[in-house]
C-alpha cells in the first residue's frame, strides 16, 4: 500500500483509537472500506535524547538484514525468527515462504534490500506475526496491506457494549448489577449475543492445534469481544493472543514465591513450586475455561428462562477445566461442542442464524 499512502495520498486517517504511546491505531478509509491503521513505535534507548530519537529508532528498526544478505540467508533468518516465536514446527518453512513472497511488494519475483527491512520490521510487531500465523483463521482480523512498519486491517468491529472500551482500571469499578444492565440495554440483543459467543467458541477452537501451532488467550476480557456488522465474532485485539512457544519460554526457570509470579500477560497462569521456587510450564486454565467464565456474564443476562439453567449449569462445568488443554482434550471438544450446540439450537430456526 505504499503507493497510496505515500504517493497518491489515497488513505484517508480519521480517529486516533489508541491511548498507549508504544501503539499508534488510527480509523481509516482505503479502496472505500473503513479499515483501522496500526503502526507500532518502540521505547527508543535514547528517548530522553529529544528530536533525535526519531532517527536512532529507524536506524534502529530498519538495520537488518544487513547489505550482502542472500534471498536464501534471509530465509533461513526469517525461518529462525520463527522458529524462536512459534516454536520449531513442520509447518513453517510455509510460512517463511509466505513471508519472503509478501516481502516482494512490486511483484518483480526479487526481494530488494529495502524490501526485506520492511518486511522483517513488521515481524518485529507481536500482532503483525500472529496476523500472519492466524491468517486463515475465519474469527482473525483480515490483513489487507503494509507499507514499511505500517500495515492496515478490516475496520475496527463493533464492541459488545459502549462500557467495553473503557479502560481496564476503570471496568472493575462497575457494580455488577449495572454492568449486567448496560449491557441488556445497550448491547446487541440476546440471540446476537449468542451468535457472537458461537463465533467466540470456535476461535477458541482455532487456536487449538492450529497449522501454526497452539495459543493462548492472555487477556479474557469482554473488551476483546468485538463483532461485523452481520454480528460474526472477531477478535478485537490480538496482542492479548500468545504463542505457546513464547509463554513456556517465559515460565522456563523463572524463580516465583507466588503463582502471580508465574503469570504471562493478564492471565495466563502457572502454579508455582513452592518447594523448587521455580514456575511450572503448564498453564492453570485452558482458553475454553477462561472463555466460558467471560461468557456468564456476556450471556446469562436476558437468557430465554428456558435456557437459561441449562446454559448457567454447562458454563459452570466449563470453567472447572483445568490443566493443559492437550491432557484433557476430549473433555475439552465435548464441552465446546455441547456448549455450541446449545446455541446453536435456540437461534438456527430464526433469523439471528
Amino acid at each position: 500500500m505504499c503507493q497510496d499512502l505515500c504517493s497518491l495520498h489515497k488513505i484517508e486517517w480519521r480517529t486516533c483509537l489508541s491511548s498507549a504511546p508504544g501503539q499508534q491505531v488510527y480509523s481509516g478509509l482505503w479502496q472505500g472500506k473503513e479499515v483501522t491503521i496500526k503502526c507500532g513505535i518502540r521505547d527508543s534507548p535514547h528517548s530522553e535524547a529529544g528530536l533525535d530519537a526519531a532517527p536512532r529508532r529507524e536506524l534502529a528498526l530498519f538495520d537488518k538484514p544487513t547489505r550482502g544478505t542472500s534471498i536464501k540467508e534471509f530465509r533461513e533468518m526469517t525461518l529462525g525468527f520463527l522458529k524462536a516465536n512459534l516454536g520449531d514446527l513442520p509447518s513453517l518453512p510455509a510460512l517463511a515462504g509466505q513471508v519472503l513472497l509478501m516481502a516482494d511488494v512490486n511483484r518483480d519475483g526479487r526481494v530488494s534490500l529495502a524490501e526485506a527491512r520492511s518486511a522483517w520490521a513488521l515481524l518485529q510487531q507481536h500482532e503483525f506475526l500472529l496476523l500472519l500465523s492466524l491468517q486463515e483463521k475465519e474469527h482473525a482480523p483480515r490483513l489487507l496491506g503494509y507499507c514499511g512498519d505500517l500495515y492496515v486491517t478490516e475496520g475496527a468491529p463493533h464492541r459488545p457494549w459502549p462500557g467495553a472500551a473503557l479502560p481496564p482500571l476503570l471496568r472493575p469499578l462497575l457494580p455488577p448489577a449495572l454492568h449486567a444492565a448496560l449491557q441488556r440495554w445497550l448491547g446487541p440483543t440476546w440471540p446476537w449475543r449468542a451468535k457472537i459467543a458461537i463465533g467466540l467458541l470456535e476461535f477458541v477452537e482455532e487456536l487449538f492445534h492450529g497449522a501454526y501451532g497452539t495459543f493462548y488467550l492472555c487477556e479474557t476480557t469482554l473488551a476483546n469481544v468485538a463483532y461485523t456488522a452481520q454480528y460474526d465474532f472477531r477478535m478485537a485485539d490480538l496482542r492479548q493472543v500468545a504463542p505457546e512457544a513464547a509463554v513456556r519460554r517465559f515460565l522456563r526457570g523463572r524463580r516465583c514465591q507466588h503463582s502471580a509470579d508465574c503469570t504471562y500477560g493478564r492471565d495466563c497462569s502457572a502454579p508455582c513450586d513452592k518447594l523448587m521456587r521455580q514456575c511450572k510450564g503448564d498453564l492453570l486454565q485452558p482458553n475454553l475455561a477462561k472463555v466460558c467464565a467471560l461468557l456468564r456474564d456476556f450471556l446469562l443476562p436476558g437468557a430465554p428462562a428456558g435456557l437459561r439453567e441449562e446454559l448457567g449449569r454447562q458454563l459452570r462445568a466449563c470453567t472447572t477445566l483445568s490443566g493443559p488443554a492437550g491432557q484433557v482434550e476430549a473433555r475439552h471438544s465435548l464441552v465446546l461442542s455441547h456448549l455450541k450446540a446449545l446455541l446453536w439450537q435456540e437461534i438456527s430456526h430464526t433469523q439471528y442464524s
